[in-house]
């Protein structure tokens, strides 16, 4: 598990370091407006498909299930990777054809203009990337089960590659307004999504996997995940369902000069509670907050779901109660004090590396309250991509799928009364409290769910306290890093951002891995690549 964790690790760190450039890239040559706002619209509409099959439904449901089958039968494995990929394929193929007709329609009867029509054609080209990052996502899922997490996770590389030097090339070299340079960017995220799949194929043959069309869907193990598959797609994926009503209450909620600064209720005038650049302004926040999740807590938990779902397809419930509560574990040691150094360095590092440009002062100013908010429930973030896992491995997608609509109802009346006393920080805000809510339920569930299907009692006694004695221990050496960093920020109070930010890091991920060093906690080990030899308290 650590050492698939450190490989995905490595290469997501490369990854988010060029995700982090692109979004300079975009700060400096879009700024945070209504174009930035179209593009973020139009781009995550089907890059959600990633979120939902590259991290969700269709690899959390397949895993488990190929994973057994892999164990029972390897001949009927290959089988089961084939029409997975096939019937994927058709059902993709056909949703981007009536997604396409869908926006041609829409266009045609409501004659839109504005932001509005630019956010429409930008999704009508990108909308085939839906098809092709969701074959990514199930190629790489096959290739996790062999233990290979190198290519899945190189993946994300390519597409930051292709949307930089699409946008630096039309920026730069060939001076292109900002509005047209958008084009030619979605035209080069399609191009990245070909080379993703081109990236997979290599390691796959290594793995004696070959990709060809089959159609064996009345097989058991393809309708074992049709059956998990649906449930899962709000199970796993709420905290990014949460985060595009986030960006869709913004965008309806903003002004702008094809709405005008009210609206109209009950015959009273209501000023819009935001402005155009809102969306820009979570998309930015959003970014920030999901480096250490997607860097460490999709890692992490990648790393060990083929981990759980063997454990599981062996009936070996002590190893899989035992996996589960080290995930967790490790996930608070990397959550907590991230959630602290996010919070405390936010400012330098957005106006750092966004305020130049078209990014403003002010824009600077909405980041970072936004992002404070989103931080705050950055440890239910991280516990969710566990926890959920856990009974996916069980084969049972039924109580995410119900903490997950629970989730996502209460998200969209939280964004609806918080947007008016803090703007995108209340939507940011009511993100954060539903991530809670959604890991309250679930860890309880969980242990229920656990001796249901066999867990030894003694085992199921010891979970809760050593996840409580672990995120204590976590808890201290993160007080420690805050007045090491506390007092950095007094000695650099005058600095510029860059001499501020070079000061508190270190000196905060050294003192966080000191203190952790001496109070023994076993979760240093993801880390520093040792292993205590004592055990979680």
């Amino acid at each position: 598990m650590v050492r698939g964790f450190r490989q995905i690790v490595s290469l997501t760190a490369v990854s988010r370091v060029l995700g982090f450039v692109r979004d300079m890239t975009y700060s400096h040559f879009f700024g945070a407006n209504a174009l930035l706002d179209a593009w973020t619209i139009a781009f995550k509409i089907p890059n959600l498909s990633r979120r939902l099959f590259g991290e969700g439904a269709a690899s959390a449901s397949f895993i488990p299930v190929y994973s057994q089958q892999l164990h029972e039968n390897p001949a009927n494995a290959k089988q089961l990777v084939n029409t997975v990929l096939t019937v994927l394929f058709v059902i993709l193929a056909a949703l981007v054809i009536i997604g396409e007709a869908g926006i041609w329609l829409y266009r045609w009867l409501f004659n839109v203009s504005g932001e509005s029509s630019l956010a429409l054609s930008l999704c009508s080209i990108m909308l085939p990337y839906m098809l092709l990052v969701c074959i990514v996502a199930m190629l790489g899922g096959v290739l996790n089960v062999h233990r290979h997490f190198a290519a899945p996770a190189a993946a994300p590389i390519v597409l930051n590659i292709f949307i930089i030097a699409a946008v630096l090339l039309t920026g730069w070299a060939f001076e292109i307004q900002p509005r047209r340079q958008l084009f030619f960017v979605a035209f080069a995220v399609i191009i990245a999504g070909i080379m993703q799949i081109v990236l997979q194929m290599p390691p796959l043959k290594a793995a004696g996997v070959s990709v060809r069309p089959a159609w064996r869907i009345y097989s058991h193990g393809f309708k074992t995940i049709i059956t998990l598959m649906g449930p899962m797609i709000l199970g796993l994926t709420a905290t990014q369902i949460n985060t595009l009503a986030d960006d869709l209450i913004a965008w309806g909620l903003s002004a702008s000069p094809e709405k005008g600064t009210f609206f109209m209720l009950m015959g009273q005038k209501i000023a819009y509670p935001l402005a155009r650049g809102s969306v820009s302004h979570l998309y930015f926040a959003q970014r920030l907050y999901q480096l250490p999740l997607g860097l460490f807590g999709i890692s992490l938990a990648t790393a060990i779901f083929p981990v759980m779902s063997s454990l599981s397809a062996k009936k070996d419930f002590a190893g899989l109660t035992s996996t589960i509560s080290r995930g967790l574990c490790n996930t608070l040691f990397i959550a907590i004090p991230a959630t602290v150094g996010m919070a405390v360095t936010a400012r330098p590092l957005i106006s750092l590396a966004f305020q130049h440009g078209r990014f403003t002062l002010n824009d600077t100013d909405m980041v970072t309250l936004t992002l404070f908010f989103y931080v705050l429930g950055l440890c239910g973030y991280f516990l969710q991509q566990i926890i959920t896992r856990a009974f996916y491995s069980l084969q049972d997608s039924k109580a995410p799928m119900k903490t997950a609509l629970v989730a996502v109802f209460a998200n969209i009346i939280l964004n609806l009364v918080l947007v008016w006393f803090w703007g995108t920080g209340g939507l940011a805000l009511s993100t954060a409290i539903c991530s809670y809510l959604q890991v309250f339920i679930l860890i309880f569930v969980l242990k229920k769910q656990l001796a249901k299907f066999g867990a030894a009692a003694a085992d199921l006694q010891t979970f809760f306290p050593v996840l409580a004695r672990a995120a204590a221990k976590t808890a201290v050496a993160t007080i420690v890093m805050s007045a090491v960093i506390i007092a950095a920020l007094w000695l650099s109070r005058t600095w510029p951002d860059v001499l501020k930010l070079l000061l508190i890091v270190p000196s905060a991920a050294l003192s966080y891995i000191v203190a952790a060093k001496l109070l023994r906690i076993e979760m240093l080990s993801l880390l520093t690549g040792t292993a205590d030899k004592q055990p979680v308290p």
